[in-house]
């Protein structure tokens, strides 16, 4: 009996502990199944809710410094839509692709293609504060299409400009800052990714462009190559090469009508961006020069070069001119010399690479109707205009002033066809609104994601008409937490500006419409703030920057400062191209009020109901 009783005892335990074990197994087996919410690519059926975009994409750039990633990408203003491909030479167990703020790894919005080792999987994710990854229940990203072929993998999907997802990223006219990774392993589930733990890298580029066909180039158009003399790029990660060129000697007038970059093959993913500029024609000749922008043994004349003429970033098309406007190039009244600026990232610093990168200008000899004109709005490069330190977001304005546009722009006024942004290291934004009758009636351009790494001439979608009278703002938004002194206005790259150069034409006198607060309410500042503090010592014979260098920075001091820029008047350069002001009085004008008609909410569901999920795509 008790043998019997034994038997029966292991019998059951027996039975219990495969019971045990094939619940184990079920358990296992179904945290291997694919998420719900993706898309298995394995037998894609391509079925897209709309047309897809002719193929090749019109718009495509290097990722990677090797090239083995290409983006390319299409637009739709039709039905807000941006069409994806990304193409990889060699891809192992998938890859990341995604935009944020900064190019930042964490709280980004992503579009993920994984394997688990016996599926593949695609799925719109996101990542929190941490960089671990998580599938997003909204899945905003379409799948389009997905295959090798014989130059990599292709992956094609589609978004929508704005998905009303607080997770997603807003796309929209700007700087988009692309971040991308490889996964090197299968992934049992997406959740074991986070994104500090693989190879990953960013880039800049401007995702949406205008989708206007290029005007057509007349027949007797020249080109001009504006290009560095096969140099060595510096193997470090960073560099910023000056070269100096002639113009042919006894060059008459022409119109330069479009360029293009010229990039030297094999340094495509390195050439990140380039600028030609004018030498002033008032400094004579200018020395001959190939080095480092950086080197403090340059000519000292290379300053006197910063007139723009052309500008290109990685990603950018060809810069066209309207039909009926050219800028100027050649002539008794220009420079013979011509300064090419390039912008090498070489963050894997490859050494031993050369490079004869750089701009080709396409100019004709018949001039067209209107001479096209660069104004420079914004900020007076001068240390009056400070950002306190250990700020999340600063902001400073300059203004183009009724008075000015009233003395210089003709009866018609000019039209701004395109405009180039530029702050140094601290902006994280600039935008430029059009204010007539003390109301904001348009943005001319706005970058809310701006990087000075990624500067370029950008097409307007619409062409402004600035009428005399009318107001032109451009404000700048800066972050300085990481410093510990006060970032004053200058020339440095640690100094700040805030300027939006505007093309447009009918070309004018007026070169410079420019700002700064006025100097005796900043000296009134240093003094009440000092008081503040406890220092009743006068400052007044002290130098404006090392005034904001002693002074005291804390909230309040940063509040009352900005509180001055809004409110205090203003000193005005309404300059002529000779940098000879405007007849008028310019110094101690008021601030424009103006009505702020054009905010945005930043998705077009804010103030109605709130986003609802859409449910989850099924398996394929």
């Amino acid at each position: 009996m008790r043998i019997c009783k034994k038997n029966i005892r292991l019998q059951d335990f027996t039975i219990m502990y495969f019971t045990a074990i094939a619940a184990l197994m079920v358990i296992l087996v179904a945290s291997y199944q694919g998420p719900t919410n993706a898309v298995e690519v394995s037998d894609l059926k391509i079925n897209p809710s709309g047309p897809l975009p002719p193929l090749p994409m019109p718009f495509r750039m290097s990722l990677d410094p090797r090239g083995d990633v290409q983006l390319s990408w299409n637009i739709s203003y039709a039905n807000q839509e941006v069409y994806i491909q990304l193409t990889v030479a060699d891809i192992k167990h998938g890859m990341v692709f995604g935009m944020s703020d900064r190019g930042e790894l964490t709280n980004a919005d992503l579009v993920v293609l994984w394997d688990s080792g016996t599926n593949s999987y695609f799925g719109d994710a996101w990542s929190d504060s941490e960089g671990h990854v998580s599938l997003d229940s909204q899945q905003d990203y379409e799948l389009l299409d997905a295959k090798h072929k014989p130059d990599g993998f292709h992956l094609l999907f589609k978004r929508p400009f704005s998905t009303c997802d607080p997770r997603d990223y807003l796309i929209e006219e700007g700087t988009v800052h692309v971040i991308y990774g490889f996964l090197e392993e299968p992934l049992a589930s997406l959740e074991q990714l986070n994104l500090s733990r693989i190879h990953t890298g960013m880039q800049t580029v401007l995702m949406l462009r205008p989708d206007t066909l290029p005007p057509t180039l007349p027949p007797d158009v020249r080109t001009l190559d504006v290009l560095l003399p096969n140099v060595i790029i510096p193997h470090q990660e960073t560099t910023y090469w000056c070269y100096i060129q002639k113009l042919p000697e006894n060059m008459p007038k022409n119109h330069i009508v479009m360029y293009e970059s010229v990039i030297t093959p094999g340094n495509e993913a390195i050439v990140h961006h380039m600028e030609v500029f004018e030498c002033s024609a008032d400094k004579g000749d200018v020395p001959e020069y190939s080095g480092s922008c950086d080197d403090k043994m340059k000519p000292n004349k290379l300053d006197f070069c910063r007139h723009v003429l052309a500008a290109w970033a990685m990603g950018a098309e060809a810069f066209y001119y309207p039909p009926d406007a050219g800028l100027p190039l050649g002539g008794p009244s220009s420079s013979r010399f011509l300064r090419l600026e390039v912008h090498y990232h070489n963050p894997l610093i490859i050494s031993g690479r050369r490079d004869s990168s750089g701009i080709r200008l396409h100019y004709t000899p018949s001039l067209r109707r209107y001479d096209a004109g660069i104004m420079e709005l914004g900020l007076v490069y001068t240390p009056i205009m400070a950002v306190p330190p250990k700020q999340n977001s600063f902001y400073l304005s300059g203004y183009c002033t009724s008075e000015c546009t009233q003395t210089a722009l003709p009866s018609g006024g000019i039209y701004i066809f395109a405009s180039q942004l530029h702050t140094h290291l601290a902006g994280r934004g600039v935008r430029t609104v059009l204010v007539r009758a003390g109301k904001e009636l348009e943005v001319v351009q706005e970058d809310k994601h701006f990087s000075t790494h990624y500067q370029t001439i950008r097409v307007l979608r619409k062409i402004t008409n600035v009428l005399p009278g009318d107001v032109l703002i451009t404000k700048c938004t800066y972050n300085t937490e990481d410093r510990s002194k006060p970032t004053l206005g200058g020339f440095g790259i640690m100094d700040e500006m805030c300027v939006n150069y505007v093309h447009y034409y009918p070309r004018t006198k007026l070169e410079l419409c420019k700002s700064h607060v006025d100097s005796g309410y900043l000296q009134k500042y240093f003094n009440f703030i000092n008081r503040f503090h406890g220092d009743d010592h006068c400052v007044c014979d002290v130098d404006v920057t090392e005034q904001y260098s002693k002074l005291q920075w804390d909230a309040f001091s940063g509040e009352v400062l900005d509180s001055l820029y809004n409110t205090a008047p203003i000193s005005m350069h309404c300059n002529q191209s000779s940098a000879r002001l405007f007849p008028g009085e310019w110094d101690k004008k008021p601030v424009p009020v103006v009505t702020s008609i054009l905010d945005k909410p930043r998705y077009p569901c804010e103030g109605g109901a709130p986003p609802t999920s859409k449910p989850p795509t099924p398996q394929v």
